[in-house]
C-alpha cells in the first residue's frame, strides 16, 4: 500500500487465538477471538497533517521520504464479526497495559486478556465491541506482554540532536510507576534511570537538587552528591542532613541527546484506528464496524484530549478518527508527549512531577482567550474548524479537582463557570479517587485509601455515548460542580467547611498551576492560574457532580487527597490518592459526625436509603440496572460495600 499522508503499510499476526475466554459464548454476540502482532507504519513529513509532530522532519527517511515505524497491537473482536454493535474501542494503553477489560469489565489483571478471569463481568463482550490497543509510547518498561512502540530518533545533518532534560526521582518505594526508573542501592545511595542519553558527561555541566516539600527551595545540602554510572544511570548519595527524608524530590538537569520522536504516537493512533473502521481486504474486521470511540483512563485519558487538539482526529476521508472520545481521570491536563525530549510518563500532581510539559493552556474544550499567557485556544479548536469533532463524555474524581486541576475544565483560567459546548458532556465523581483502591506497598499516608469506585459509572456513561452518536438520544446533562451553585470553592472554603476530625489534616496545598516559561529548566514561574476544589459537606464529603449512592446515605469521610505522614514529605498530597475515615458506630467523643446508629437506627433503613439513591441514578442513566443489582446482593448478604460500585 502506497503510504500518502500516512498510513498502515501491513499488519503482521502473529497470534490467532481462537476463541479466548475459555471459549465463552456472550449470548448473540457469541465467542471471541483476539489477533496480536505488529503493525507497519509511514508517515509523510511533508504532509500538512503531520506539520505538528515535532522533529518527524528530523527523523531517518526511507527510500521513498517516509519515516517508518512499529507499533505492538492486539485486536479483540467477535469470532463473527457481523455479530458485533459495529462499534470499535480504542482503548488507549496506559504505559503500554491493557485498560479495559480491567476497569470496565471488572476482568483481572494482565496484558494477555484470554483466559474468562480476564473477560470479568463480559460487559464490552455482551454489548458486542470490538477492541484494539496499539502501542503510541516509545520505551515503556519492559515485560508483563506491555505494547511498546519503535520511534525513530531525530538528528541534525551533523550530528545528535541535544537539549536541556530534567528528571525528577523520588526513591520512596511505594510501588507507582517511578519505582521502574530507581534502583535503591543502599540506604543512602540509588541509581536513577535518565530519559535520555548524556550528551557530555562533564559533571559541570549538569545540576543536582533536592528539596523536601515541592514547594520549598531547591538545595545542595552537605552530603548531596552524584555521580554518571553510563550515559542513561545517575547514581545519587542522599544528603546527610536529617531534614531531607524518603519523600524528598530529587531534581537532576543534564544535557541530553537523541530525542526519540514520540508525537508518532498521536499518527499512530490515528492511522491504525482510520484503517480499521473503513473496508477493505486487508482489514481484519472486514466492513463492520460503523463507528469509532477513543477511551482512555489517566494517562490515556491525556492522550485523547491531545489527541483532539493537535488535530489528529481527521481521517484519510476527511471523515473524523473518533466519532466519540471518553476521556476519564485526566482532569484539566495534557500530555509531554510532542516535545523534543518527551517524557510521556510524566503527569503533574501536587508533590510529584509538578511543573512538567504536560498541564498548560488549553485547559477546556471551547475556544476562549487566556488572560494569563495571552492565548486563544480549546481542545476543540482544530476539530471543529476541520468539521470533526467528536462527541465528548468526560469523567474526573475528586482527587482529580485536587491534584489533576480538573476545575478548568469547568471554568476559565481566572475561575468563572464556562458553558460546555453542545458536543460535550463533563462529570465529576464526588468523593472517589482517581486511582483503584489498592492496598499501598508501604502506608504513607494518615488515613486509609479510598475505597469508592466510578467503574459502574463508565459503564453507564459509555452506552449512553454511543447512544447520543448511533440513535441521537441526548447523554444526561452535565454534573460538574460550579461556581454559581456553591459547589465549586476555593481550597480555603473547604478547609473552613471541613468538619475537625481526630487524627486527620485538612491539606494546606493543591496542585496548584501557573503560567511557566520552559526557555530555562527549572522553569520560570509566572501568574498563577484559579485552581479550585469541590465545597464539602457536614460530614466532609464533596458536594456537587455524580453523588455516589454512598453520598447521599453515607458511612465514612470519602475525600479527594491524601496527606503525606512524617518521613515522607508531611503535609504534601501523596500522588492520586484519595482518604476514607468511617463513622463511629455509636456517638464517640471529639467526633462531630453523627454515628451510624444516630443517622439510620437500623442496616435495613441504611440500606433502603442506598437502594433508593442508585434506583434514581438508574432512572438517570447514570446508573445500569445490573450494577445496582450487585449493590443490591452485598447489602443483603451484608458484604462490605464501599467497593462494590
Amino acid at each position: 500500500m502506497a503510504a500518502k499522508r500516512g498510513s498502515i503499510l501491513r499488519i503482521d499476526i502473529a497470534e490467532r487465538l481462537t476463541p479466548v475466554f475459555g471459549g465463552t459464548v456472550f449470548g448473540a454476540v457469541g465467542a471471541y477471538e483476539c489477533l496480536s502482532g505488529t503493525v507497519h507504519g509511514a508517515l509523510d513529513p511533508e504532509h500538512p497533517a503531520n506539520a505538528g509532530i515535532v522533529n518527524l522532519a528530523k527523523a531517518p527517511r526511507d527510500a521513498n521520504g517516509m519515516v517508518a515505524y512499529e507499533s505492538a497491537f492486539s485486536l479483540l473482536k467477535p469470532i463473527d464479526s457481523a455479530k458485533g454493535n459495529g462499534w470499535l474501542m480504542y482503548d488507549v494503553p496506559n504505559r503500554g497495559n491493557k485498560v479495559a477489560l480491567t476497569r470496565l469489565n471488572l476482568g483481572a489483571d494482565g496484558n494477555r486478556p484470554v483466559t474468562a478471569e480476564h473477560a470479568g463481568n463480559g460487559f464490552l463482550m455482551r454489548n458486542g465491541f470490538s477492541v484494539v490497543w496499539s502501542a503510541w509510547q516509545n520505551g515503556v518498561p519492559a515485560g508483563a506482554d506491555r505494547l511498546d512502540a519503535r520511534f525513530p530518533i531525530a538528528a541534525n545533518p551533523d550530528g545528535p540532536i541535544t537539549g536541556v532534560n530534567r528528571e525528577e526521582f523520588i526513591p520512596e518505594e511505594t510501588g507507582g510507576p517511578g519505582d521502574a526508573f530507581i534502583q535503591i542501592v543502599s540506604p543512602d545511595k540509588f541509581i536513577g534511570t535518565l530519559s535520555y542519553p548524556v550528551a557530555d558527561r562533564d559533571p559541570t555541566k549538569a545540576t543536582l537538587t533536592v528539596r523536601q516539600r515541592e514547594k520549598d527551595p531547591r538545595a545542595t545540602p552537605p552530603g548531596l552528591s552524584w555521580r554518571y554510572v553510563d550515559d542513561r544511570h545517575v547514581e545519587i548519595t542522599r544528603p546527610s542532613v536529617p531534614e531531607f527524608d524518603r519523600g524528598s524530590i530529587f531534581e537532576f538537569v543534564y544535557p541530553a541527546r537523541d530525542p526519540v520522536v514520540m508525537g508518532i504516537g498521536f499518527a499512530a493512533i490515528r492511522d491504525l484506528t482510520d484503517f480499521l473502521r473503513h473496508d477493505h481486504p486487508d482489514n481484519p474486521l472486514g466492513g463492520s464496524i460503523r463507528h469509532t470511540v477513543g477511551f482512555g483512563i489517566s494517562q490515556s485519558g491525556r492522550v485523547l484530549r491531545d489527541f483532539v487538539h493537535l488535530g489528529f482526529n481527521q481521517g484519510s476521508d476527511g471523515g473524523p478518527v473518533f466519532d466519540a472520545i471518553f476521556p476519564i481521570v485526566g482532569g484539566s491536563r495534557r500530555t509531554y508527549i510532542d516535545y523534543a525530549f518527551a517524557q510521556p510518563g510524566r503527569y503533574a500532581r501536587q508533590h510529584e512531577d509538578h511543573s512538567f510539559l504536560d498541564d498548560q493552556f488549553p485547559f477546556t474544550y471551547a475556544e476562549m482567550h487566556d488572560p494569563i499567557s495571552g492565548k486563544t485556544d480549546g481542545i476543540l479548536r482544530r476539530a471543529e474548524a476541520a468539521g470533526v469533532a467528536p462527541k465528548i463524555i468526560h469523567l474526573d474524581t475528586d482527587s482529580d479537582l485536587w491534584v489533576g486541576r480538573a476545575s478548568l475544565v469547568a471554568t476559565d483560567p481566572l475561575g468563572n463557570d464556562v458553558p460546555m459546548p453542545d458536543n460535550v458532556r463533563i462529570f465529576m465523581a464526588s468523593g472517589i479517587q482517581h486511582a483503584v483502591h489498592k492496598p499501598p506497598v508501604k502506608q504513607i499516608t494518615e488515613l486509609p485509601g479510598n475505597p469508592l469506585g466510578y467503574s459502574s459509572y463508565m459503564r453507564a456513561l459509555l452506552i449512553a455515548l454511543t447512544e447520543w452518536v448511533e440513535k441521537g438520544i441526548a447523554p444526561p446533562d452535565s454534573r460538574f460542580p460550579s461556581r454559581a451553585d456553591g459547589t465549586l470553592v476555593t481550597r480555603e472554603e473547604a478547609a473552613a467547611a471541613f468538619p475537625r476530625l481526630p487524627g486527620v489534616t485538612f491539606p494546606d496545598v493543591l496542585n496548584e498551576l501557573r503560567l511557566r516559561d520552559h526557555s530555562v529548566e527549572p522553569p520560570i514561574e509566572g501568574a498563577p492560574y484559579a485552581v479550585l476544589v469541590a465545597a464539602v459537606d457536614t460530614d466532609g464529603n464533596s458536594q456537587g457532580g455524580l453523588r455516589h449512592p454512598l453520598l447521599t446515605a453515607p458511612i465514612a469521610t470519602h475525600t479527594g487527597w491524601a496527606v503525606r505522614i512524617p518521613g515522607y514529605a508531611a503535609g504534601d498530597l501523596f500522588t492520586i490518592q484519595g482518604s476514607v475515615l468511617r463513622f463511629p458506630e455509636t456517638p464517640t467523643a471529639g467526633d462531630p459526625r453523627p454515628s451510624f446508629a444516630e443517622r439510620y437506627g437500623t442496616h435495613e433503613a441504611w440500606a433502603s436509603r442506598v437502594l433508593a439513591a442508585a434506583d434514581s441514578m438508574v432512572a438517570e442513566r447514570l446508573l445500569l440496572r445490573e450494577d445496582v443489582d450487585r449493590l443490591a446482593a452485598a447489602l443483603r448478604e451484608g458484604r462490605e460495600v464501599l467497593a462494590v460500585l
